[in-house]
């Protein structure tokens, strides 16, 4: 390292762009809500539409809610709020429950979730 001057980095993610925003696992967690509140009223055709779909966003859920639980936070957050790691976990879970289930209070709960995680988020992001 030294022939080349070369000094060592550290980034918290695979690439250190520290562009990351909880809005993205929220949007999706409001797409699985709504087609769930919305599912009985669908006709047959949209009803299986609306299970793709709402399969897809919340799969989209747990890809951004892991970025951010394996990019973005750091050991000095997890000081900070303990129950993190819990969380997320809990989260990416009821994503998984949402994919299995047409109950838009399954839904509402991974809103709820995911805000708490956007809570903390917020509270530790200093840009």
């Amino acid at each position: 390292m030294r022939l080349f001057n070369i000094k060592p980095v550290y980034a918290h993610c695979d690439l250190p762009c520290g562009v990351y925003d909880p809005a993205q696992a929220r949007l999706e967690a409001l797409s699985v809500y709504e087609i769930l509140k919305r599912y009985n009223n669908l006709d047959e055709h949209d009803k299986t539409r609306a299970i793709v779909i709402k399969e897809e966003r919340a799969e989209l859920v747990k890809h951004h809610l892991m970025v951010l639980w394996a990019d973005y936070f750091k050991p000095e957050h997890l000081k900070k709020y303990p129950d993190l790691h819990t969380k997320f976990w809990l989260a990416i879970k009821q994503a998984s429950t949402c994919k299995r289930h047409l109950d838009p209070a399954e839904g509402k709960k991974l809103v709820d979730q995911v805000d708490e995680i956007a809570k903390i988020f917020w509270e530790t992001n200093k840009a």
